[in-house]
């Protein structure tokens, strides 16, 4: 049942996705590809993760927090693909109330996990190129350690938030969200409640998730920058600057399309676009990262090779 009666008031039990079209000839083709892409992401990032964990000459901190990088990609994508892929095959998708906090909570904290990683892979290049003498002290086994849970502990604090308000949420009418996913604000568009009090605890939250990174990431590439202009040699400033490529486009991606959606006014842009801004950096970034970190890295390339050449020959 959608709706659960309690005397006079009536609460609901499950929420129904409308999804991303009706055309049952569109879903038929966004299944197909979003299943690709889900197979790619998968795969690539798994690929990834092994790459690293196999090749002593990417036992460094940029690699250790690439690995995580590619674990949070794949959280990110597995916590909306599968239920989007099967809303495509069925005519009524549903996901029961407790199911629905649980996705919300997943998709925030793997979300603001990559915020966070994005800025400690920046940090990490701040001290490799400015400070390249003391990388080995400043970027240790034990900071790196220190870093990653700051960033799973920033990770998890954001999607307390979001959980604990769709929880305070009261829900006693319609009971269909105009998404994908359970997004919060959607959901919040579905609350009987006053939800003045969630949304702004929501919007402390991710305001402070993105000027904080947005500040370690802006602050790392100016003395970056600066460090690398006042190299003598044209050589040393492009292989400094190539090591910040990769880094720099995965940046650009993953902030551009989240800036759309939580920075800009809601009366600025259709629901429609938020649902095709929301597949972008929620399922097509993810594929995205290790292509990426694979065709700019030369490390990496060089360390996929060895291992193919190992395979072949052994």
């Amino acid at each position: 049942m959608d709706l659960l009666g309690d005397g006079n008031h009536t609460t609901v039990t499950e929420f129904i996705f409308l999804g991303l079209t009706d055309d049952p000839v569109l879903r038929v083709i966004l299944f197909l590809i979003i299943m690709c892409i889900y197979l790619v992401t998968m795969s690539g990032n798994l690929s990834t993760i092994l790459l690293i964990r196999l090749s002593p000459q990417l036992h460094h901190p940029m690699y250790f927090f690439l690995s995580h990088l590619a674990s949070t990609d794949i959280g990110i994508s597995s916590s909306v693909t599968p239920n989007m892929l099967v809303n495509f095959l069925v005519e009524r998708n549903n996901i029961p109330y407790l199911g629905c906090g649980i996705q919300l909570g997943l998709a925030v904290f793997f979300g603001t996990l990559e915020c966070y990683l994005l800025a400690v892979m920046a940090y990490d290049r701040f001290v490799a190129i400015c400070s390249p003498l003391l990388y080995s002290t400043k970027m240790s086994a034990q900071v790196c350690d220190q870093l990653l849970v700051a960033a799973y502990v920033g990770g998890f604090l954001n999607a307390f938030s979001y959980t604990f308000s769709f929880f305070c949420l009261v829900f006693c009418g319609p009971n269909r969200i105009n998404h994908f996913f359970c997004d919060f604000t959607p959901i919040v568009e579905l609350s009987c409640s006053d939800a003045t009090v969630s949304i702004v605890l929501t919007t402390i939250s991710v305001v402070n998730v993105i000027v904080i990174t947005l500040f370690v990431i802006a602050n790392s590439y100016i003395y970056i920058l600066i460090t690398i202009l006042k190299m003598p040699s044209t050589e040393g400033r492009r292989k400094a600057f190539s090591t910040c490529t990769s880094h720099l486009t995965a940046v650009t991606l993953y902030y551009g399309t989240v800036t759309f959606i939580y920075a800009m006014p809601k009366s600025s842009y259709s629901t429609d676009q938020n649902k095709v801004v929301s597949v972008f950096y929620m399922v097509v970034i993810p594929m995205l990262n290790p292509l990426i970190y694979s065709l700019r890295n030369n490390e990496i390339k060089g360390a996929l090779k060895r291992q193919l050449g190992r395979k072949m020959f052994s």
